[in-house]
């Protein structure tokens, strides 16, 4: 069992990935930002944070990453290459091709989640400028070996009860 903090789409803030992750460190195994951070790798507010680069990000950060938690493969990608905001297919093939389990994207600033063909898909929306919904929030998914169960903070760390999900594998 592990659990996996996801933060995307903060362009620019630093107090509030530092508060984040001294909030959650004791209790997550691992902290995810999908891109967009507009920070350098070596800022404070970056520090434990497994990150790849977004459309605005102009650092030398990794377009993907794969993590394996808890026998689970997490596939990590800003979602831009992917045309997100349109569709999840050019994600999902992806996801097929590096035989995910689960994909951690950004972009599109939109909190979601869902399984597609036994993969389970996590937008945590955007900490700085969410879409459709007003909350600015991010994710994390407490991993088990058949169930997932994702919970959704607001940036100020309150806990959105009504937003939680369960995940079948």
């Amino acid at each position: 069992m592990s659990k996996v903090l996801i933060v995307s789409d903060s362009h620019g803030l630093t107090k509030e990935l530092i508060d984040i992750r001294e909030r959650h460190s004791q209790e997550v195994d691992l902290m995810i930002h999908c891109g967009d951070s507009q920070l350098m790798p070596g800022q404070q507010a970056m520090l434990g944070y497994k990150t790849v680069a977004g459309n605005c990000d102009f650092a030398d950060f990794p377009q993907e990453l794969l993590e394996e938690v808890s026998g689970k493969r997490i596939y990590i990608t800003h979602g831009h290459h992917y045309s997100v905001k349109s569709s999840l297919m050019r994600l999902q093939y992806r996801a097929a091709e590096v035989k995910a389990d689960i994909v951690c994207f950004g972009h599109s600033h939109e909190l979601g989640a869902e399984m597609i063909d036994g993969v389970l898909f996590v937008n945590p929306g955007s900490i700085r400028l969410p879409r459709v919904r007003p909350e600015k929030t991010y994710v994390i998914l407490d991993i088990q070996s058949q169930l997932v169960k994702l919970s959704v903070f607001e940036v100020n760390g309150r806990k959105s009860s009504n937003l939680a999900r369960e995940f079948h594998f």
